[in-house]
């Protein structure tokens, strides 16, 4: 969903704190204006809805949120009290906060502490000084588990610590929380999801909750917690990280999205592939949702924040039932509002500008969860999924297929009358969704996708930059570059072509001179990058 894949230079910078200036090399890094790339969004919704006991199942959920923040902080960084505690600047701490960890996400994981190295690409998940080398000549069961971190033992070599085990007293009480929550459930979906999730937990074993949160339907809570996205472990990709976002059904929203799901199964005999790669199945039990997010904790609120959910990740759980889209509408209108707004007003052409809108960028957002779901999930040759064969680069292409394939479905429903808004609209909100998913930098699969097409699109004619600087849509081109990226991807993906995918990355997924201009434009107009949250039981009930 919410995905940050990219290998990150391993150089060491030499910082010196003076003032509010952290100095990396021969450049200043101010972090009180590197706090101001966030905006600050309340996470507030309509509590009037909601009964006294789906209240109180509010909180307990939020404190098993702050449970997952915390295993989040380990799998990023490590044990982080004493560290908080050694940085002596406020202003230095909160942006440590925001970072879970000393390296800035919106800056290529650029360290910005005193004495502090590059990250590891495998972050906390396996030893700093282990290879590649050691990793897979190392004959250890579940050593690629999702679920696993590799550590030393006493002589020195490496073996496998389950999350459950590394985590057993959260996990405990993270499942206690759970449970009570299920208890005040007036949902009978809601109470056996929890249930079954509270098991997950403590075994590991997430696919019996993956299914039954995918059954259920008429709740209004929601929440997704555990072990999730795979976006941290830029070695391999294949360590999850733990996170919460509770949520509440915006079920006006949810009625209008509902009749989008059926058109999958079509949808995916209309990709522009062979057909060898289009032959997967898309799950028929999937849903299209709206909810109001008001809280998030650990992977999704480090750096850019999710504003859709695909989930679950599962391909097996995917095959057999389908995945559930969530579009976080509060999270979504903030950023549309206090980044995209403005970042349309620089750079789009001023007779294309009307063609910016929220409806355009909702569309957008949603079918991008929605493609999640097409093309293909495993190699065509049976060497496995395309996660395990893609490696590190797996999420960067994901994440650039749902984008170009989201167009693709939108450029379908249009021809079939299903969608009325003028193509324009799609295209131009999109084009400047771009320029705000590339400032989240290399660190994100997300950035990283939005450089790819960019590059692509640009090389294709699918835009063009006016002498006054600003950039216009050519539609017709814009089409048929969707088309082609999109053939381009899918079959990287279904051939697991590990070296296509590296050079794709190594040769479109760049910031060039002219875009980093204006990249650096938004920044000097003060145009946030992305928001950070206030958020909780005293924002959300005024406790």
């Amino acid at each position: 969903m919410h995905i940050r894949i990219v290998k990150f230079v391993a150089a060491i910078c030499f910082l010196a704190v003076s003032g509010q200036s952290i100095v990396m090399g021969q450049k200043p890094v101010d972090v009180t204006k590197a706090i101001d790339q966030y905006a600050v969004v309340d996470l507030t919704t309509d509590l009037s809805q909601l009964t006294e006991k789906q209240r109180q199942m509010l909180l307990l959920l939020m404190e098993a949120g702050k449970i997952m923040d915390n295993c989040f902080w380990y799998e990023a960084y490590g044990p982080r009290k004493k560290f908080l505690e050694s940085l002596k600047k406020a202003s230095t701490r909160r942006f440590v906060k925001i970072n879970y960890g000393p390296w800035d996400r919106l800056d290529g994981n650029a360290p910005f502490v005193d004495g502090m190295d590059a990250k590891p690409l495998g972050a906390n998940f396996y030893p700093a000084d282990m290879t590649k080398a050691e990793f897979e000549a190392a004959d250890l069961s579940g050593k690629d588990s999702l679920y696993t971190f590799i550590r030393r033992d006493e002589s020195g070599k490496l073996k496998v610590v389950p999350y459950r085990e590394q985590f057993k007293k959260q996990m405990q009480s993270a499942a206690k929380l759970l449970r009570q929550a299920a208890e005040l459930a007036e949902d009978a979906g809601l109470k056996r999801y929890l249930v079954l999730r509270a098991e997950a937990l403590l075994t590991d074993d997430y696919q019996p909750s993956d299914m039954a949160w995918l059954e259920m339907h008429d709740n209004t809570i929601d929440v997704v917690i555990g072990p999730i996205e795979n976006y941290e472990d830029k070695l391999y990709g294949y360590k999850t990280a733990h996170e919460c976002f509770v949520l509440i059904k915006d079920k006006a929203w949810s009625a209008r999205l509902a009749k989008y799901s059926k058109f999958l199964p079509d949808l995916q005999k209309t990709l522009p592939v062979p057909d060898k790669y289009k032959l997967e199945e898309p799950g028929t039990d999937t849903e299209l949702n709206a909810y109001d997010v008001i809280y998030y904790a650990g992977d999704c609120n480090a750096g850019s924040k999710t504003i859709a959910i695909n989930l679950p990740n599962d391909e097996q759980v995917q095959l057999k039932k389908g995945t559930r889209r969530l579009q976080l509408k509060n999270a979504m209108r903030a950023k549309f509002e206090k980044i995209l707004i403005p970042i349309a007003d620089e750079l789009i052409a001023d007779d294309q500008r009307n063609h910016v809108t929220f409806d355009a960028f909702f569309s957008n957002t949603m079918f991008h969860e929605v493609a999640h779901g097409l093309g293909i999930k495993n190699t065509i040759d049976g060497r496995g999924s395309v996660r395990t064969t893609l490696k590190e680069h797996a999420g960067a292409i994901e994440e650039g297929k749902a984008d170009i394939l989201g167009l693709h479905m939108i450029n379908q429903l249009h021809e079939r009358g299903e969608l009325k808004t003028d193509l324009q609209d799609y295209y131009v909100t999109f084009m400047a969704g771009i320029f705000r998913s590339v400032r989240f930098g290399a660190s994100s699969a997300h950035g990283k996708a939005n450089m790819i097409r960019f590059n692509f699109f640009r090389d294709a004619g699918a835009f063009e930059r006016l002498p006054n600087g600003k950039y216009r849509v050519n539609v017709e081109r814009f089409r048929e570059a969707t088309r082609d990226l999109s053939s381009v991807l899918l079959q990287l993906q279904g051939d697991g072509e590990s070296p296509g995918a590296a050079s794709l990355v190594k040769t479109k997924g760049v910031i060039g001179p002219q875009l980093q201009s204006e990249l650096d434009k938004l920044t000097e107009k003060g145009i946030p990058v992305d928001v950070i949250f206030r958020q909780g039981p005293e924002v959300l009930f005024g406790q």
